[in-house]
């Protein structure tokens, strides 16, 4: 319950709503206790026979006649502030949990499904909004109607008000006994439900593996185990829920009849006049409905209690990696990198790269070459602070990369990714990724150097064109060159370069390499290698064994070392299968 009173208090810009749903519910619960007292009155006046005063039953009539009124427009006034609000609170807390995930490190993206965030976020958001919406709309109007009338009904009689006080400790009690095994069965439906919906996400995003391998029906196959999961665990705990809601009940049809009862009697013994036993009656039927409907309020205050738990177990999560509170922005003057000692592990027991130095000039073309899981990534990764070393230094012109902003830092560096990774939009927008602001002038000289220009200018919308979710309506080489072009309008005078592996055909292929050049002139470039003839174009080569340093040197003193490097250009004259094997444990594309 905590976690709900967190949220009501986080979202103090929606206090002001919740004060005036207030004000209203209080107005509306009044109303309510007019009607049964006007009816009350009525009856009483009836009994005069003759003597009834007609003009006095007619006000009451048109009394009750306008506290209908009155409830049926404030009633819908507070359904449509509730609602207002509900939609904002979602705003709210979805904004939140999406700018704690983009602040979360790569490490915690590591560990969990994309599928798996995205359910958090739509079922924990949804059961709480939807709680707070029925809190304002209905159980705020419950809490005050129900004091209220208990007051009037104590006016007449404290036996009847204190038989109906007793139904809401007795029934709170009854239902927080069984809360904890409930909220064990939602905790466990809503792993399932993650575990399946993480699964669809995966197939529907690469759907042309799915197909191509033939298994759809397997994939149908875990998402329907895990529903059929969540199906086998709703039965016991609706059982369970159902029992216990049956004899909470019973109990309380118990004391609404000893209630009745008491009345009745009371009543036939003249201890109340027909009108008071009218009211009391009416009065004690206006709690009745409340209470019976009070298992739909515990029932959804306890989902909203079970994914609040969801949605606060993402936000507890504290990002690794932050900004010091004495971090300056980054100024790079040359563009010289420095790693000293560097040491990283992903798990903290294996590590991955072990005590690299190595120093990357100025300018320079710097190209890491090794077996695939030796660090290459890890290091551009620690460089990029997706990651914190566990021991030694990172420094860019001198400056210890920790002690300046992640912000500054990565504004200085380009990235173009071994997969080009687009986003669902226009061609124009992934080109400006970097700088929404860029004129049209600036995405087209991009676009040039990139060698993108002529194919974008033959599409139907020309930069307007939508290229479908990750680029999908590109080519492997369009998709290629949008990205290198993307880097290109950034203009970061640091570039990391994980050269794409696939396989374009030749021209595809002779536009890339032409637009990667441009794009590395003038810039201090940190190139993890996939072609021999990338690497021998660089000034300088690292090769990596074993988590360290193995050999550095231009790739001339490296040919003949009889190192990684020279046995690579051995293996690239060989054309047995036991070469192109050997390469490919390298990440070698040729």
């Amino acid at each position: 319950m905590k976690d709900i009173v967190r949220l009501v208090a986080s979202a103090r810009s929606l206090w002001g709503m919740y004060g005036v749903i207030g004000c209203l519910t209080v107005i509306i619960s009044v109303m309510g206790l007019l009607t049964p007292m006007f009816s009350g009155w009525a009856i009483d006046e009836i009994r005069k026979g003759t003597d009834a005063r007609v003009s006095y039953m007619v006000w009451l009539a048109v009394g009750i006649f306008l506290l209908d009124i009155g409830a049926n427009v404030l009633n819908n006034i507070v359904g449509y502030l509730g609602d207002q609000m509900s939609v904002r609170l979602n705003k709210i807390l979805s904004m939140r949990y999406y700018e704690h995930l983009l602040s979360l490190p790569q490490r915690y993206f590591d560990r969990e499904l994309s599928g798996k965030i995205i359910a958090r976020l739509n079922r924990s958001i949804v059961q709480i909004t939807n709680f707070m919406q029925m809190l304002s709309n209905n159980f705020l109007q419950f809490i005050f109607g129900t004091v209220l009338s208990l007051a009037v009904v104590a006016y007449y009689s404290w036996q009847v008000a204190l038989m109906l006080l007793a139904l809401y400790p007795i029934y709170i009690f009854l239902t927080f006994r069984s809360s904890g095994r409930w909220q064990r069965y939602q905790a466990d439906k809503n792993k399932h439900t993650d575990i399946a919906l993480g699964r669809f996400t995966e197939s529907i995003g690469q759907i042309k593996v799915v197909k191509s391998f033939l298994q759809e029906r397997r994939e149908l196959r875990f998402y329907r185990r895990h529903a059929d999961k969540v199906v086998a665990i709703n039965q016991p705990q609706s059982q369970f829920w159902h029992v216990r809601d049956t004899q909470r009940r019973l109990i309380l049809n118990v004391i609404f009849f000893g209630v009745y009862l008491y009345i009745f009697v009371q009543g036939a013994h003249g201890e109340f006049t027909p009108g008071q036993a009218v009211a009391l009656i009416l009065y004690a039927m206006q709690i009745r409905m409340p209470i019976f409907t009070i298992s739909f309020l515990v029932e959804n205050t306890q989902r909203a209690i079970a994914d609040s738990k969801d949605y606060y177990e993402v936000m507890n999560v504290r990002p690794e990696i932050a900004d010091r509170p004495d971090a300056k922005q980054l100024r790079v003057t040359d563009g010289a990198v420095s790693f000293d000692g560097v040491a990283f592990s992903y798990d903290r027991t294996q590590s991955v790269i072990r005590g690299v130095s190595l120093e990357v000039p100025a300018g320079g073309k710097v190209a890491l070459v090794g077996e695939s899981g030796e660090g290459k990534t890890t290091l551009t990764n620690l460089l990029l602070r997706y990651y914190e070393p566990e021991k030694g230094v990172i420094s860019i012109d001198g400056q210890d990369i920790q002690s300046v902003t992640q912000a500054s830092l990565r504004r200085a560096i380009a990235v173009v990714f071994q997969e080009p990774a687009l986003f669902s939009g226009t061609i124009r927008e992934n080109i400006a990724y970097a700088n929404p602001t860029a004129s049209q002038k600036q995405v087209e000289s991009a676009a040039r150097a990139a060698n993108a220009h002529e194919f974008i200018r033959k599409l139907e919308n020309g930069y307007d064109t939508e290229i479908g979710e990750r680029g999908l309506r590109l080519s492997g080489g369009q998709k290629q060159r949008i990205a290198i072009a993307r880097a290109l309008l950034k203009d970061a005078p640091l570039l990391v370069l994980d050269e794409a592996t696939s396989s374009l055909d030749s021209k595809s292929e002779h536009m890339v390499q032409e637009a990667l050049k441009r794009l590395m002139k003038g810039r201090t470039t940190l190139i993890i290698a996939h072609r021999l003839s990338t690497i021998q174009s660089v000034d300088m080569v690292v090769t990596l064994r074993g988590g360290k340093v193995d050999e550095v040197g231009s790739p001339q003193e490296l040919a003949d070392s009889g190192g990684i490097y020279s046995q690579l250009l051995a293996l690239q004259r060989g054309h047995t299968d036991a070469d192109i094997k050997r390469l490919r444990k390298y990440d070698i594309a040729e």
